[in-house]
């Protein structure tokens, strides 16, 4: 897509001011791969729903910044096998990619349609190791290949806390993470999943709290430990993490 200079230059100043107060600063190949991202997702955007935030501004706080937040919490700036479950349009994952070219990222969604988006993105910003996966969590969490094979689980999935431990902490190798991505008013559902990463190998080891910079966005992070591999039984069959959380 053309843009004048002008343009251009606003939309990398505004990805610079928005990555300006984490401990990372893109170069400009880095940069002009946000701006083909963006340009990739509202011009699919037109023929199927990848997100419903299409505005340049909001895209980078809500999407991009959002995505890199996680550095707050976890050091990215190393080798590291990262899987981002109910990946979407390639939120957290892509962006972590494009800034922390050392992490393996594997992006798995249960729809086709967007997995062949992910991969015209790949191809378009020339990234490699990336893999997008088709299919439910509930499912490769049975492969040996992806089981218990991460260092880091990632997922900004609206379900509960619960429900996404379940498909998420199976993914996770002992001494590794699981950290799901938060909005609102998470303390009860945070209490609530107790019994469930017990369950399943977890330990909830912070919650972290913050709102978007330049914005009164409240996001969160909550941060659990794998402190144990997870029984074989988990995770149980397809639909019942979430409607019988443990």
């Amino acid at each position: 897509m053309e843009r004048t200079d002008n343009v251009t230059e606003d939309r990398i100043q505004l990805l610079r001011e928005g990555f300006s107060s984490f401990p990372v600063k893109p170069i400009d190949r880095q940069l002009q791969q946000f701006l083909d991202y963006y340009d990739i997702l509202t011009e699919w955007n037109q023929v199927m729903n990848l997100t419903a935030i299409t505005d340049y501004e909001e895209v980078v706080a809500k999407h991009f910044v959002d995505s890199i937040s996680l550095i707050q919490v976890t050091d990215l700036n190393r080798e590291m096998n990262v899987i981002d479950i109910g990946t979407g349009a390639g939120f957290p994952g892509i962006p972590l990619k494009i800034l922390f070219p050392e992490l393996k990222i594997t992006l798995l969604d249960s729809l086709n349609k967007r997995i062949r988006f992910l991969n015209e993105v790949i191809g378009k910003l020339e990234l490699t190791d990336v893999e997008a996966i088709h299919g439910r969590a509930e499912d490769f969490a049975r492969q040996k290949e992806y089981r218990e094979q991460f260092d880091l689980c990632v997922s900004r999935a609206v379900a509960n806390l619960s429900t996404l431990s379940e498909y998420c902490l199976p993914y996770v190798k002992k001494g590794g993470y699981f950290i799901s991505y938060k909005s609102g008013d998470i303390e009860e559902e945070v209490k609530a999943s107790g019994k469930a990463l017990g369950i399943l190998g977890g330990e909830l080891e912070d919650v972290m709290k913050f709102s978007l910079p330049g914005t009164d966005i409240g996001r969160a992070f909550v941060k659990i430990r794998k402190i144990k591999d997870t029984g074989k039984k988990y995770p149980r069959k397809a639909g019942l993490p979430a409607k019988e959380p443990l």
